[in-house]
């Protein structure tokens, strides 16, 4: 059956990574007898040069209208000055609302070839790091009401959650924990917040329907701290919109770049959205030196968790693993002094590797 994929590349880096992704769902297609239709659209800065704003409502609209989306990244220094709803990052928000995807699904995993990579000393690092923080994705003060006084004197953010938006992003966590290590860690504020202490009693309430999960809970400076002491202790977390952003990016860091690590964003149907962790990175645009890994590990998961390919998906994760143990690198992840190849190298070594 052929796939509807609707493609954003964005802007900085985003055309290059994006290529590479594309590239290698072109060779799953031919190995596996897969037919891929791509549609390119655009968003974010990309979008404001052409159309004035991040996000058009026929991209959207076009974007509904497909299979899945697989997203490069937005922004950069050239569209910085642009008054907030006109921002590039606007299109993200955008795109998650308008699709309806409330789960955000992103793996910290570290390569065991690329364990030196690691901020982190080999004693905490262990046998490795593989944990999935489940960030909800469409609700909190990101979404809130925003009030800015008439004489800017005072500004204010509103933090909102209801009952329904915790418990589905509660069930998805405990499902993902059921194929993984069975233990969820709930992070959240509730010695301060009250939209925490909901979450709190939510998840709680979620947990008896999985009672081979073990639940527990911590409280979000905690939660910083303990990923850099005792990475190992955690196998999902799951956090609400802001802290999970941020805790998501220390995550990836820890493993060694940023470079490295894909993300999905899923909602109640098949549909979802794909992308890699990382920014635009407008200084390296062009010059054949991003790490496409993360991207075309994104559309590893798009077949996965979209089209139900899990062997297509693993072809895809099992080359980029050997790739990294027959030693090479992209520029982020190579040693000091230690060669490195180029974007479209990189994605060549691994389209050669599948099998």
């Amino acid at each position: 059956m052929k796939k509807h994929i609707a493609v954003i590349a964005g802007d900085g880096i985003g055309p290059d990574i994006i290529n590479e992704a594309v590239q290698t769902l072109e060779k799953v297609a031919s190995l596996y007898g897969h037919e891929f239709e791509f549609e390119y659209l655009l968003a974010g800065g990309a979008s404001i040069d052409e159309y004035g704003v991040p996000l058009t409502d026929e991209t959207l609209e076009r974007a509904r209208s497909a299979d899945s989306v697989l997203l490069g990244a937005v922004g950069g220094p050239k569209w910085d000055k642009m008054e907030g709803k006109l921002r590039p990052e606007k299109a993200l928000l955008g795109l998650r609302s308008g699709l309806g995807l409330f789960c955000n699904l992103r793996p910290a995993l570290m390569y065991k070839a690329l364990e030196d990579a690691s901020p982190l000393k080999s004693s905490i690092i262990g046998d490795g790091i593989d944990i999935m923080i489940v960030r909800e994705l469409t609700g909190g003060i990101y979404f809130g009401e925003k009030t800015l006084a008439s004489d800017s004197s005072w500004a204010s953010d509103l933090m909102k959650y209801s009952v329904e938006e915790i418990d589905r992003i509660a069930r998805k966590a405990f499902d993902a924990a059921m194929k993984r290590r069975r233990k969820v860690t709930s992070v959240d504020k509730a010695n301060v917040l009250e939209t925490s202490r909901l979450w709190r009693k939510v998840v709680t309430e979620v947990a008896k329907d999985y009672p081979e999960v073990e639940l527990n809970h911590m409280y979000v400076d905690n939660a910083a701290m303990q990923l850099v002491r005792n990475p190992m202790q955690f196998d999902v977390i799951v956090t609400e919109n802001m802290f999970g952003d941020i805790l998501s990016d220390e995550a990836s860091m820890i493993t060694g770049s940023i470079g490295m690590l894909s993300s999905a964003s899923l909602g109640s149907g098949r549909r979802g959205m794909y992308e890699p962790i990382h920014g635009s990175a407008p200084d390296i645009a062009g010059k054949d030196i991003a790490n496409p890994i993360a991207t075309i590990l994104s559309a590893a998961s798009m077949l996965r968790y979209s089209f139900d390919m899990d062997a297509e998906a693993e072809a895809i994760e099992n080359a980029v693993e050997d790739v990294i143990n027959a030693g090479w690198r992209t520029f982020d992840i190579a040693r000091d002094g230690e060669g490195h190849i180029g974007t479209k190298e990189m994605g060549e070594k691994i389209r050669e590797m599948m099998k």
